[in-house]
């Protein structure tokens, strides 16, 4: 049992991460195409057009809202729901300079 609860939770995370990108990939495109500054914020029905289908987190999410913070564009989404500690659904740091 323990292993299983290991599995199911890694991949939880795994699919919140994939979220996680495919929502910064939206941003990221959305202010391209709009032409958006660093500092702009960007709301939820900026990118829904960018999702390819409705994305929550699957360790409890009911919706993006309660699954998902957007923190403009130059900032990351963060998971609402395992958003820190050492399971927490986040993005790598970025590693480019």
């Amino acid at each position: 049992i323990p292993n299983f609860v290991r599995a199911r939770t890694q991949s939880q995370k795994n699919a919140c991460i994939n979220n996680l990108r495919q929502i910064d990939g939206s941003v990221q495109q959305w202010a391209l195409e709009n032409k958006k500054a660093t500092s702009a914020t960007v709301a939820y029905t900026d990118i829904s057009p960018y999702l390819k289908n409705s994305v929550i987190c699957p360790s409890g999410g009911t919706a993006f809202s309660d699954s998902y913070t957007l923190n403009g564009v130059a900032g990351k989404p963060v998971c609402q729901k395992v958003p820190t500690g050492t399971g927490a659904h986040a993005l790598p740091v970025d590693t480019t300079s």
